[in-house]
C-alpha cells in the first residue's frame, strides 16, 4: 500500500512521521482509552456505594422497625455514612483520580501527540480503517457523507 493509501481522506498523516511513531501514538492513545474505561468503572463504584448506603439506611428502619433497635443502631452507628477507605467517601476517591492520575494522562497523550504528529488523533485507528474496508462497498465509506472524517 502506498503512504497516500494509508490515510484517509481528510486525515492525512502530517509530514515527517513515520509508521513506528504512527504505532506509538496509537499505543499510548490505547493506554489513554483504558483509563478512561477505569474511570468509568470508578465512577459506577461510586454510584453503586451511594445507593448500597442509602439501602442501607432503609434496613436500619426495617430492622428497627421489627423490634431490633440494639442491631439498628449498632448498624447506623457503625456503618451508615462510613468512609469507603481512610478518611474518604467515594466522591473523593473520583475527585483524586480525575484531578491527579487521569489528567495528568490525558495531558500527556495530548502533549505527546502535538509533539509528534501536529495534534492529529486517531492516526492508528484511521490507518486500520483504510486497510480495513472495503473501497466502494456501500457502509465501507471513509467517511459521512458531507461530512468530516
Amino acid at each position: 500500500m502506498t503512504d497516500d493509501a494509508k490515510d484517509l481522506p481528510g486525515r492525512p498523516t502530517p509530514e515527517g512521521v513515520d509508521d513506528a511513531t504512527v504505532e506509538a501514538l496509537g499505543a499510548l492513545s490505547e493506554a489513554l482509552e483504558t483509563t478512561e474505561r477505569a474511570r468509568g468503572h470508578l465512577y459506577t463504584f461510586h454510584q453503586l456505594t451511594g445507593e448500597a448506603d442509602l439501602a442501607l439506611g432503609d434496613a436500619v428502619d426495617k430492622l428497627r422497625a421489627a423490634g431490633h433497635g440494639e442491631v439498628a443502631d449498632r448498624v447506623e452507628r457503625e456503618l451508615v455514612g462510613r468512609n469507603v477507605v481512610s478518611g474518604r467517601w467515594t466522591f473523593q476517591l473520583v475527585e483524586d483520580y480525575d484531578d491527579g492520575y487521569w489528567s495528568a494522562f490525558r495531558e500527556h497523550e495530548r502533549r505527546a501527540r502535538d509533539e509528534l504528529a501536529g495534534g492529529v488523533r486517531h492516526l492508528f485507528e484511521a490507518r486500520m480503517k483504510q486497510e480495513r474496508r472495503t473501497h466502494g462497498e456501500p457502509g465501507h465509506e471513509a467517511g459521512p457523507r458531507g461530512g468530516a472524517v
